[in-house]
């Protein structure tokens, strides 16, 4: 155990995720829960928080029929003298799904929490509890901060392989113990179907587990909800919603691959021709809001996903939305550009809540990187998805907005922003300098790129210099989509140091294994 972890943080976890570990798998992969008393609701996908801040937090559960969703929150895994807190009705007009929002919490605690299941006609009548815990954000930097990210998942049609230890990488980064995690997007793949096998280099099979929902791309509410519930069958992936708190964003394959907003899907897809991908992202978001519990988005119409979280003295995460809000995909060379990737509300409201921060270290959650190239090519047409297109001179298209971002924390004198991202399905650090870019006028600072966490590895991408990118470390396979089964599957760690302000970056490897190391100094400008 770390000597950060306040008492019970590992203890919590056992005996108290039985609930969450039995889920009855398609095949028989494991039985149902012994406990399970008939007619009684269930919460067999197990619990998660998210959005923890130094006084709230929200905690998710998933019903398997309609019920009462009640939550008792205590300061030991105990539960003496708990706190209760009464949650909304589940149903199945969110997939039997709810939020509760924790309220007027104590500053760097470790709060635990159960959450119980009743039956909406006879209280009395209420399934066993699923507990899990989470520590508030500190009010004083001397705790220091440790936080892991990644994004990807069961990409490329790479589903839940039982024989490798399904999600096993989730595992790695509840060793780190870390505060929260931070998901770069692509929860899920939406537009990639699972088979039971695919074929190895070696001649092997990778076997996966199947449903319904994974058989086909996603078209309908119901399939998106599908597409979710499938990774929640993994109870690698569960036991660690149920210690570490997330704060997750959403990228292109929670709708499908590329998309932008009013793009229409033609003929030769696996979608229905004339198919338009704003009403396919409406259905996406819906299900993505009714399976994470994020703060900013709800039942609410106008809710978002990009939103600033506050993490006591030493850290600001800035989650941004480069998907929801852009312009077309395209060469991406015009000389204004004035959506780009962010919208302009967004980019505005970055610019002020930057500008605003006061914490040690501003992180920047960019769900695509900034100067590494990634194509979308249609057509012949060299058609670009990220911010950088190839071309090292002077911005263009959406790299323009990033450079009106990069001005003003160079002017504004904004000390201690670092750029953290997945996406590529590669690991890498690279370094900004303006003495090595076309575009002169920001200071220099850092981007780290990890992921996957299980789905297809590619090469390393090209590098644009408009921004003059160094890239200091990359590990990245030659052939495109490895399987996880053989590796290069990748998640980051953050770790700030309470006493000196030092924030080190660890990039690892799907076991845990440090691949690179850099530590970061507080109070310069850029970084």
């Amino acid at each position: 155990m770390s000597d950060r972890s306040l008492p019970g943080r590992r203890g919590v976890l056992r005996g108290s995720l039985a609930a969450s570990a039995a889920l009855a798998l398609p095949g028989g992969i494991a039985a149902a829960p012994a406990f399970a008393l008939s007619g009684r609701p269930r919460a067999d996908w197990g619990v998660q928080a998210g959005d923890v801040t130094a006084d709230s937090g929200l905690v998710w559960v998933r019903a398997d029929r309609p019920a009462r969703m009640i939550v008792e929150t205590a300061a030991t895994e105990s539960f003496r003298a708990p706190r209760r807190w009464r949650g909304p009705l589940l149903g199945a007009d969110t997939d039997f799904t709810g939020t509760t929002r924790l309220r007027g919490l104590s500053a760097g605690e470790q709060i635990h929490y159960r959450v119980t299941l009743a039956d909406p006609d006879d209280p009395r009548r209420t399934g066993e509890p699923v507990t899990g815990t989470f520590r508030t954000a500190p009010d004083q930097r001397r705790r220091g901060v440790r936080f892991v990210w990644s994004g990807d998942l069961a990409g490329q049609g790479w589903g839940i392989n039982e024989s490798i230890g399904g999600y096993r990488i989730f595992d790695a980064m509840a060793r780190t113990d870390p505060d929260f995690f931070l998901c770069s997007g692509d929860n899920i793949y939406a537009d990639g179907p699972v088979s039971a096998t695919a074929a190895l280099p070696d001649g092997s099979l990778y076997r996966s587990v199947t449903t319904e929902a994974k058989s086909h791309v996603a078209i309908t509410l119901d399939d998106y909800r599908g597409n979710f519930r499938y990774n929640l069958l993994d109870g690698a992936l569960r036991r660690f919603n149920a210690q570490v708190p997330g704060i997750i964003q959403w990228d292109d394959h929670e709708v499908r691959n590329n998309w932008y907003p009013g793009e229409v899907i033609g003929p030769g897809t696996p979608y229905p021709a004339g198919t338009r991908l704003d009403d396919l992202a409406r259905r996406s978001r819906r299900a993505f809001s009714e399976y994470f519990p994020i703060s900013t988005l709800g039942a609410r119409p106008g809710g978002r996903v990009y939103r600033a979280l506050r993490h006591g003295p030493l850290l600001d995460v800035f989650v941004l939305d480069m998907r929801s809000h852009r312009n077309a995909n395209s060469p991406d060379d015009q000389s204004t550009d004035p959506v780009g990737i962010l919208g302009r509300a967004q980019l505005e409201w970055l610019k002020r809540e930057l500008a605003a921060s006061r914490a040690v270290w501003k992180v920047i959650a960019n769900d695509m990187p900034l100067g590494l190239v990634v194509p979308d090519p249609v057509e012949g047409r060299p058609n670009f998805e990220a911010v950088a297109q190839g071309d090292p001179g002077a911005p263009l298209g959406r790299e323009l907005q990033i450079a009106e971002l990069l001005r003003l924390v160079k002017h504004r004198r904004i000390t201690g922003t670092v750029w953290l991202t997945a996406d590529v399905h590669h690991t890498s650090a690279q370094h900004y300098d303006p003495a090595r870019a076309a575009f002169k006028d920001f200071e220099p600072f850092w981007e780290f790129v990890s992921g996957p966490l299980n789905a297809g590895a590619f090469p390393a991408s090209e590098l644009d210099g408009t921004f003059g990118p160094d890239r200091v470390f990359v590990k990245a396979p030659t052939a495109s989509n490895v399987s996880p089964a053989e590796g290069y599957q990748f998640f980051g760690e953050v770790d700030i140091d309470g006493a000196s302000g030092e924030l080190t970056v660890r990039l690892r490897e799907y076991d845990g294994t440090v691949l690179f190391t850099r530590t970061l100094q507080p109070g310069r400008v850029g970084q």
